[in-house]
């Protein structure tokens, strides 16, 4: 029998859980069964129209958000003429006027900008929220997963809008615009506050799945500590669910963020967002109609293009999802 040969037999019976000595020290069945699913997962991306046109859309949308004045033909989003009030689409002004004269197809591609920074920082939050809490929350049980869990429910009691709602009327005001109730870090963060707990129950049940398997008990008997198992036997095979949510969330989040200003208790001028424009235009929707259909047709689109990468992520990472 070969060198080959061997090392082939030697995975074979760690995979089995039959072999009757230590693994051998080049044989890490954690890396290969991750590298396994992570390269089965891109084959079945690359098939996924809908992956792809997600894709395109959000890369449109985080250029957008980066460069503004690359969509916006040369205008200036706070170049405004008050005779131009509300001045209908027309070749050289694609999204016409706004009520104070401006263009509106820059107010619109700069208006990318806060949405898409709030939507981002809230799913980081998020993420590392859920993860973290997750993680400690399924791995040791017992009576630290009783208290995490049971804080979770507490926040699960009050709904996203809502709960964003009151924390950001009672949320101190500040000179520092990224910190101030009404900025785009605290929205983000009164976001995420009400938004971890999906995550962190997701991590939760994967690590409960997987922290009974052969592999991490085999760790464990080798004296590996608990951070080193968590970081490299668990977390790896708890993350792919959470990916798929968090990813799904970023639109939910932005649309979330557009709701919250237009009721008046997101960001405040002269911030510009697809929510105040809306929230700025729902008075004119007869007279002006464009002043609520393109920034709804530009938020539309990106809460789609997120929510079918997020689609497509959750059937390549499912393998019962597959043909």
């Amino acid at each position: 029998m070969t060198d080959q040969q061997q090392v082939d037999l030697r995975k074979d019976e760690v995979e089995a859980g039959t072999t009757t000595g230590l693994a051998s020290p080049s044989v890490d069945v954690t890396d290969e069964r991750q590298n396994s699913l992570w390269s089965d997962a891109w084959g079945e991306l690359r098939r996924n129209p809908l992956f792809w046109i997600g894709a395109v859309l959000g890369l449109g949308f985080l250029l957008m958000a980066i460069a503004p004045q690359w969509f916006s033909r040369g205008q200036d989003p706070r170049a405004c003429d008050l005779a131009n009030s509300k001045a209908l689409p027309s070749a050289d002004h694609w999204f016409g006027y706004d009520q104070q004269g401006c263009d509106y197809l820059a107010n619109v591609m700069y208006g990318a900008r806060n949405s898409l920074i709030i939507g981002v920082v809230a799913v980081v939050v998020i993420l590392v929220l859920g993860v973290v809490v997750g993680a400690i929350s399924g791995y040791f049980g017992g009576v630290t997963d009783g208290i995490l869990s049971r804080i979770a429910d507490i926040f699960y009691a009050l709904p996203l809008i809502l709960g964003a709602l009151v924390l950001l009327r009672v949320g101190p005001e500040t000179s520092i615009p990224v910190i101030n109730s009404r900025g785009p870090g605290a929205v983000a963060v009164a976001l995420a506050l009400f938004g971890w707990m999906t995550a962190m129950r997701l991590v939760r049940s994967q690590v409960i799945a997987v922290k009974s398997s052969d592999y991490v008990a085999a760790a464990r008997a080798m004296g590996a500590s608990s951070r080193r198992i968590l970081v490299r036997h668990v977390m790896p095979n708890a993350v792919a669910p959470v990916l798929v949510y968090t990813t799904i969330t970023i639109g939910v989040l932005i649309a979330a963020e557009a709701t919250l200003t237009f009721l008046g208790v997101g960001l405040q001028r002269p911030a510009i967002s697809w929510g105040l424009q809306l929230e700025a235009g729902r008075d004119s929707i007869r007279t002006a109609p464009h002043l609520v259909l393109f920034p709804s047709i530009i938020l539309t689109l990106t809460v789609m293009a997120f929510v079918m990468m997020g689609d497509a992520l959750r059937d390549a990472l499912d393998p019962r999802q597959r043909a």
